[in-house]
């Protein structure tokens, strides 16, 4: 089991900020896409999945962690950088927000949502506050 990271580049004005998440061609076989608005204190994730691969784009300030095998690690996002994070099936995953305003999840999967039998199982990884 594996995960890749990538900074994303974004742009900024005095509108506000822009990004692309993903690039054309890495829309094939996603089957699923959520936005996640988190609270300042607040955790999401704290899960794995059995079947899909997810692909979590996070910008704001944030605490990523993560489990490979026995191994937990974790990555600080700063509050105006972007990240990518592709998760394999398998390695648990949780996003702390530890800045002072919301910040912005982006979840894509290769597994539809199915909200009778989720493709999740729990595992935490941060005590909620």
């Amino acid at each position: 089991m594996t995960i890749q990271l990538k900074k994303i580049i974004g742009w900024t004005d005095q509108r506000g900020l822009v990004f692309e998440p993903l690039a054309s061609t890495e829309f094939k076989g996603l089957k699923n896409v959520h936005v996640v608005i988190s609270f300042p204190g607040t955790v999401r994730g704290n899960h794995y999945h059995l079947l899909g691969t997810e692909i979590i784009v996070v910008t704001g300030s944030a605490r990523v962690c993560y489990r490979i095998g026995d191994v937990i690690e974790h990555v600080d996002i700063p509050p105006d950088e972007i990240y990518r994070f592709t998760f394999e099936p398998g390695v648990a995953h949780a996003v702390l927000n530890t800045g002072d305003r919301q910040n912005v999840l982006i979840a894509f999967s290769t597994e539809p949502h199915d909200r009778d039998s989720p493709d999740v199982v729990h595992e935490e990884l941060i005590a909620p506050s």
